[in-house]
């Protein structure tokens, strides 16, 4: 399956990982569907990226909503065809006590981060089963493998994400779709400068990056070439894996 035609949904695509995924796939003659809540953001770079040559379109969607999703999965299908690339990105993060995490603030980071992928992959999962082959790509994150304090339903969501990941493999495999995870480490994005700004973070980013084998904190590239990977069928043979791009921190 080449890229250049077929149809991929980036959910929280319009900045940090996402959008460098988005790019990646744009460059590749993807069409691709954006989904993101910043209205603002979103037109602005889906109108970068058509000015570049890209085929894409944004939605104003939040991913918990399955009528919401819906909707615009059923947009795409007649303006790009079936949807046989879906990359889970779309995520909120949440620090805090324990102690202080209230029904509402962990419904919401569950909603987002976990029930989000689940409505997204169902919805788009009858085109692959026609189509015989997808790539659904989950963004986790290495602290749901080894744990954060103050972060402990961001961290609950994200692990419950791989293991999303492991099931849905076993399950979709012999259709010809694999499903896998990449957590990233510390990648420099507008959500982690913003945590790291707000004193949810004690050490800096050069911190991190001195203690990290490759001496540096990660880029959002790094975690778009990873995905591109996974969705090439040069790795059909990889699925329901946590690829980590993390610099060497987590092994």
């Amino acid at each position: 399956m080449a890229f250049e035609g077929t149809s991929a949904i980036v959910t929280g695509g319009a900045s940090g990982l996402g959008l460098a995924i988005t790019e990646a796939l744009v460059a590749r003659g993807t069409k691709v569907a954006v989904f993101d809540i910043d209205a603002e953001l979103l037109d602005t770079e889906v109108t970068r990226l058509r000015e570049q040559g890209g085929t894409v379109e944004g939605y104003v969607v939040d991913v918990s909503d399955r009528g919401q999703v819906e909707t615009a999965v059923g947009k795409i299908r007649a303006e790009f065809g079936p949807i046989l690339i879906l990359v889970n990105n779309a995520g909120v993060e949440q620090f805090g006590k324990f102690t202080r995490i209230d029904d509402t603030q962990w419904d919401r980071i569950m909603a987002v981060n976990l029930r989000g992928p689940f409505i997204c992959t169902q919805e788009v999962l009858p085109d692959m089963q026609a189509a015989k082959w997808g790539r659904i790509v989950n963004i986790s994150s290495s602290s749901a493998q080894g744990g954060q304090s103050y972060m402990t339903a961001y961290v609950a969501s994200k692990a419950g994400l791989i293991g999303f990941t492991k099931a849905l493999a076993l399950e979709l495999g012999p259709r010809g779709i694999t499903v896998n995870t990449i957590p990233p480490g510390m990648v420099v994005t507008p959500m982690l400068e913003k945590a790291i700004a707000e004193g949810n973070f004690t050490d800096s980013l050069e911190h991190f990056a001195s203690i990290t084998p490759v001496r540096r904190a990660g880029r959002p590239e790094d975690i778009a070439n990873a995905a591109i990977f996974l969705c090439q069928d040069e790795s059909s043979y990889i699925t329901g894996q946590i690829i980590g791009v993390n610099g060497g921190r987590r092994t």
